[in-house]
């Protein structure tokens, strides 16, 4: 068992606002995955799906790319 997980035992609090502005934006998770690429974040579509699901950790680095891709504040994404 993960002692970091959240009480809904996700692995972040980012992920739900990551795909509701990725939707909004008209974004697939492929897309958003090259924009994060070209930020110097190297994720898959994979990687994507699994942190909006909430099974996989979301890194401080990777939070600050997400938000300047989704044209959004860190704050706004936790």
């Amino acid at each position: 068992m993960f002692k970091n997980k959240t009480a809904n035992g996700r692995n972040n609090i980012s992920g739900i606002q990551v795909s509701i502005l990725r939707k909004q934006r008209k974004l697939s998770q492929r897309a958003l995955a090259d924009k994060l690429q070209l930020e110097g974040i190297d994720l898959t579509k994979n990687a994507i799906q699994k942190m909006e699901s909430g099974e996989r950790f979301v890194t401080d680095i990777e939070l600050k790319a997400l938000a300047a891709v989704l044209e959004t504040s860190v704050d706004s994404l936790v």
